[in-house]
């Protein structure tokens, strides 16, 4: 059987070729044994219907699996094979605890792969908005090596951390948007009853009003006047917004833009070298090459400041040097980081520093969230009682001139 194979020789560099052998199984081993580590193969045959299995069961193969599916799918495919069930069966087993038709109906495409041969990576990949290049690699590392058990339930712990890191970044982010919502819920109740209702009561009583109030009417007036435009121009915000998240360009900007804000820079930042640095050791403790695991990293995010350092990172490794050295003359990683990789690279222990260092990099995340919050949340009360106290002093101060007049 002529088969197809993407690996990584012993320099690592990319080699797409074919090779003959019985089987898939029996061509990798072939292939391992001449030192390639295989990331891809399949029979020759396959990669030609491989475009239109989805679609003959009427899926899509960009059909993103939410997170909550996918980390089930990662923990039961790690407990079934861990217990002895074959590929196959725990599909299937998989595939009956899935509410979704969607996902049910990859699932069957994925089975029916396995079932005519073709190996669980090749039928992973068919499905690229479900799963990653990195997850496809470590379960490629974990045919490899027949260890794949053991690399779904590294599976599962990745994916554990990163909808922890999900949940809380929702949870804290609920309250101060909560406020934020009352907060103009209370100014345009104020502009648009509580003020025009003073206004027709100074406009009868003549009052001479100080300039505070007039700005304060003037305010309200336009707001009355104009909100038709105000609402449209609210309105397109959103809508460009969202055409910057829908398009690769926009999600460039706001990816460029992420780390270049004030104070929420930072943060973002940290978050960023968190998920790369997780994704990295996983890899590396899953015995995939470090070149092919600094590119599978780069899918973290395309923040241009982050891809410099991926570049550096890459230029390193090929030049032989250390991932450490590349990484010191950073200033988004801090020295401690850097430390805990150099420490990792004399002790042949990369993989687990790394590791190590996005577990510290998660706490440090956790807390920062919780002061960012912490601080956030008076912030906006702060500014909130400003606004309602300037607004209710220019409402009654020509009550007080008048009264004092009398």
């Amino acid at each position: 059987m002529n088969l197809v194979y993407d690996a990584i020789d012993e320099k690592g560099r990319h080699v797409h070729d074919t090779v003959q052998a019985a089987t898939v199984k029996e061509g990798v081993e072939s292939l391992r044994r001449q030192g390639f580590f295989v990331t891809h193969v399949a029979p020759a045959t396959a990669e030609v219907s491989q475009g239109t299995g989805a679609r003959k069961k009427g899926t899509d193969e960009h059909y993103r699996l939410p997170l909550k599916q996918l980390m089930m799918f990662t923990r039961q495919m790690s407990m079934l094979l861990t217990s002895g069930s074959a590929l196959v069966p725990a599909i299937n087993a998989v595939s009956a605890q899935m509410k979704s038709l969607a996902s049910k109906a990859m699932l069957d495409v994925i089975k029916d792969d396995l079932e005519q041969g073709m190996t669980l990576t090749d039928a992973l990949r068919k499905h690229p908005g479900a799963f990653n290049s990195s997850y496809c690699a470590v379960v490629a590392a974990g045919e490899s090596s027949a260890t794949l058990p053991q690399m779904f339930k590294r599976l599962a712990h990745i994916i554990g951390k990163q909808r922890a890191t999900r949940n809380k970044i929702i949870g804290t982010m609920i309250y101060p948007i909560l406020l934020m919502g009352l907060s103009v819920k209370i100014l345009a109740v104020m502009m648009f009853f509580v003020v025009p209702r003073f206004a027709g009561m100074f406009s009868t009583l003549g009052v001479e009003l100080p300039w505070s109030t007039k700005v304060m009417m003037a305010v309200a007036n336009t707001l009355r006047s104009q909100w038709i435009v105000i609402a449209l121009g609210v309105i397109g915000a959103i809508s460009v917004l969202v055409f910057l998240i829908r398009t690769e360009s926009g999600r460039q900007i706001l990816a460029n833009v992420q780390t270049r804000i004030p104070v929420l820079g930072r943060l973002m930042s940290r978050l960023i070298q968190g998920s790369t640095f997780r994704i990295l050791g996983m890899l590396l403790e899953a015995r995939v090459g470090l070149l092919e695991s600094l590119e599978l990293a780069r899918g973290v995010t395309s923040n241009d400041q982050f891809q410099d350092i991926y570049d550096k990172l890459e230029d390193s490794v090929t030049r032989g040097e250390s991932i450490s050295g590349a990484l010191e003359g950073s200033n988004l990683v801090s020295a401690s980081v850097v430390q805990a990789i150099r420490t990792g690279e004399q002790s042949g222990r990369l993989g687990e520093s790394i590791s190590f260092v996005a577990d510290i990099l998660d706490e440090e995340n956790t807390e920062l969230l919780g002061t960012a919050t912490k601080l956030i949340e008076p912030l906006i009360l702060i500014v909130m009682g400003a606004v309602v106290g300037a607004v209710a002093i220019s409402l009654f101060m020509p009550l007080f001139d008048m009264t004092s007049a009398v």
